[in-house]
């Protein structure tokens, strides 16, 4: 049982940045390992069929759920792709205005919610994930292109291609 990855149009979009065609073929190869390869034993958390990736739209992140029993993939473009494993839809930015494409996603701890953090520093917080800033509409060194939370869930940092780091909530620099 696997995951089938369709990529609808391979055309070159300029929403998606420079960033997110690279993690195009990542994305994708995340998928496709993820989707098919156990490891260690555990089972595959994926469905039949094949995975439809919009025109111009790319994988650029993956989150796993609380338990590891399932995960939620982002999009360039917003989307959360969800019902993996036990994962669950708690929304997403597909179909808004977005000021630079998407670029990762974080799980809150208890996997009741999720972060998605775009190119240019801007965070969306889905479920119970809280918001406690970003760097939207800051001037930036390099582009941002990670997120990760908190133990507890009540921050997270963001990361740039440059290795710039940012702290909000209760997240701390070392």
């Amino acid at each position: 049982m696997g995951v089938g990855v369709v990529v609808a149009d391979a055309r070159p979009d300029p929403v998606v940045s420079e960033v997110a065609m690279r993690a195009r073929i990542l994305g994708l190869l995340a998928v496709a390992a993820l989707a098919t390869l156990p490891f260690a034993g555990t089972p595959v958390a994926g469905a039949t069929g094949a995975l439809v990736v919009g025109p111009g739209d790319a994988v650029v992140g993956l989150a796993a759920t609380a338990d590891g029993q399932g995960y939620w993939l982002a999009t360039a473009r917003g989307s959360v792709l969800a019902r993996f494993g036990d994962s669950v839809p708690y929304g997403s930015m597909a179909g808004e205005p977005l000021n630079a494409p998407i670029v990762g996603i974080a799980a809150t701890p208890d996997g009741k919610g999720y972060w998605l953090v775009a190119a240019d520093g801007g965070v969306f917080a889905f479920g119970d994930a809280g918001f406690f800033g970003s760097m939207a509409g800051r001037p930036l060194a390099a582009p941002v292109v990670g997120i990760a939370a908190t133990a507890d869930g009540a921050g997270y940092w963001l990361v740039g291609t440059d290795g710039g780091v940012f702290a909000f909530g209760d997240a701390r620099f070392s």
